[in-house]
């Protein structure tokens, strides 16, 4: 899996961020829509998103090109996984959200160690070789679980609410996009930062979305909000579909 490899990523543009905050915070009002709305509860809940997790993704490892919808149904199991996982974590077994997040940031930390160690990279748009694609995604499927932690910190530790945590991370977020315009700092480094900020700025915004206004929230409630998110991420990924036929179809 060499040439392949590469082609099997998409391309890191506003429309990627864009569809991965969508992904995320889908992924918040979905794993909330089975662990909560219809009471699943968080380790069956877990067990049943990890294992979609699992199938998705070796049907991702096994395709030979990148394929939109495939991508962003992996990343989208990630997402909703991550969130039953970090809410087991927090919640059920008692860790609270500060421990869960410490342990969540120095898991992804030692994966990016042992990738680099192994991969002599953490590129996102050159991975050549199968174990680099599997550490890619555990990478992201911890970043995603880590977001959650974090998120629900910011909105119910912090003192800042659901809109206050939103917009502090998306803060952050705009002053990564400055860094990757006006200085020469890692474009990998900026873009891993970014990945896993996005993930507790789509929790927060979900719990924006389906929290009730006595909360702060909008009180659309983990149904309606997942069926807004579901249609938008939908669309983008019509378009990048038809965006790749395009091009597929121009090539010499």
């Amino acid at each position: 899996m060499n040439s392949n490899s590469i082609n099997k990523l998409p391309q890191i543009t506003f429309y990627f961020w864009v569809m991965k905050i969508c992904a995320t915070t889908l992924g918040e009002t979905g794993g909330d829509l089975i662990s909560m709305t219809l009471n699943a509860g968080y380790a069956v809940s877990s067990i049943i998103l990890v294992g979609i997790f699992i199938v998705s993704l070796i049907t991702q490892m096994f395709s030979k090109q990148y394929k939109p919808w495939l991508y962003w149904t992996v990343i989208l199991t990630t997402s909703t996984a991550g969130t039953t996982m970090s809410d087991f974590m927090d919640r059920t077994i008692g860790l609270g959200y500060a421990t869960g997040s410490l342990i969540l940031i120095s898991i992804l930390l030692v994966t990016f160690l042992i990738w680099y160690l192994s991969e002599k990279s953490l590129s996102v748009v050159n991975i050549t070789s199968i174990k680099g694609e599997l550490f890619y995604w555990i990478a992201i499927l911890f970043s995603n679980t880590l977001g959650t932690a974090l998120g629900d910190f910011l909105a119910d530790n912090s003192g800042l609410g659901f809109a206050g945590g939103a917009i502090l991370i998306g803060s952050c977020l705009v002053i990564i996009v400055a860094l990757t315009y006006f200085t020469n700092i890692s474009r990998i480094a900026l873009f891993w930062i970014a990945f896993v900020l996005t993930r507790p700025f789509g929790a927060t915004l979900g719990d924006f979305f389906t929290k009730p206004l006595s909360k702060g929230g909008l009180n659309f409630g983990t149904i309606g909000s997942s069926i807004i998110l579901a249609s938008i991420l939908l669309i983008f990924i019509v378009i990048a579909s038809r965006k790749k036929n395009i091009q597929i179809q121009s090539a010499p």
